[in-house]
């Protein structure tokens, strides 16, 4: 047990999908696979981006990143969840549930804040492209990463702190299939309010300011872009964000119609399968979108293929 937590209540159960019970093995199954062709697709983009001097450039160093964030934050949450699914049911330990909702949220932000470094990485290539190679050395995209990964879990460890002082003394269930920050909270004996004031003044340098960053990087790229002559210019300038682009629509949608949407717009039922689409979905789209749209991504996935295809002859 965590120091300082001193509760009656050292278990949760997570009720996960009750309503499912005929479909059970085909969603497992479904979610099962979709983690494991996930996994691999982000395992490709790391292998390829790390081995490939071609993709040897800032905007594929920070999709590493970003793939590595999308892999740690799937198996925070799915493995536990599919125990959760085949048992019906399952029980998780209290600590065991901070931690989840203390590693849930750290690389949540962690990918907001390599959202914002790949936007302001496209900013610099279309707007000050003379500049590009001299302000994003290695030096540079080593010190954003660095930087990434330590604030998404220095600044979300304030909310573990509070997390560890909680005392639940009462009901122990928790209608989701994970440890969600908000119904978790919602079963504490003390701290509620003084967690939920921290948990609003924590989005904002969480999620708001990374994404008024994104926001002025690309409407400044956009200005940028109206402003080339030639069609073809316009062209491939836009080609060039337009995978972190769509990236960051789908991320930034996703959350604002799970946490910013009232929750009397929605039945739990429905912010449940939102939570599944950000968690299991998302995490899937975001390396088809970079492989589909991009095509420096493309020709190296086609070359990888040819090579694998030569080799069996």
């Amino acid at each position: 047990m965590f120091k300082g937590n001193e509760t009656a209540v050292t278990e949760f159960v997570l009720l996960g999908f009750p309503g499912i019970k005929g479909f059970r093995p085909v969603f497992f199954l479904l979610i099962l696979t979709t983690y494991v062709v996930t996994l691999t697709i982000n395992l490709i983009i790391i292998v390829l981006v790390s081995t490939t001097g071609r993709l040897n450039f800032p905007m594929y160093f920070f999709l590493k990143h970003l793939s590595l964030t999308e892999m740690a934050f799937l198996t925070t949450v799915v493995p536990n969840m599919l125990n959760v699914i085949w048992w019906e049911g399952a029980s998780i330990p209290t600590t065991g549930c901070i931690t989840q909702t203390y590693l849930y949220l750290a690389l949540g932000s962690t990918e907001c804040y390599l959202l914002t470094a790949m936007a302001y990485d496209r900013y610099l290539a279309i707007c000050n492209p003379l500049l590009y190679a001299t302000i994003m050395d290695h030096k540079r995209q080593h010190l954003l990463s660095i930087s990434s990964w330590v604030s998404g879990f220095v600044i979300t460890s304030i909310t573990l702190i509070f997390l560890c002082h909680l005392k639940f003394c009462g009901p122990n269930i928790i209608d989701h299939f994970f440890c969600d920050l908000v119904p978790f909270v919602e079963l504490a004996c003390n701290h509620k309010n003084e967690l939920q004031s921290e948990i609003l003044v924590l989005t904002f340098p969480i999620a708001v300011i990374p994404f008024v960053l994104i926001l002025t990087s690309y409407i400044c790229v956009f200005i940028n872009i109206l402003g080339i002559s030639t069609t073809t210019g316009r062209s491939k300038a836009f080609s060039t964000c337009s995978s972190h682009l769509s990236v960051v629509s789908l991320y930034y949608g996703t959350v604002l119609a799970i946490y910013l949407v009232p929750a009397k717009g929605h039945s739990l039922s429905k912010n449940k399968v939102m939570v599944l689409m950000y968690i299991v979905v998302t995490p899937l789209f975001n390396p088809i979108i970079y492989c589909l749209r991009n095509q420096e991504m493309r020709v190296t996935l086609r070359n990888l293929v040819s090579i694998g295809t030569d080799s069996r002859f």
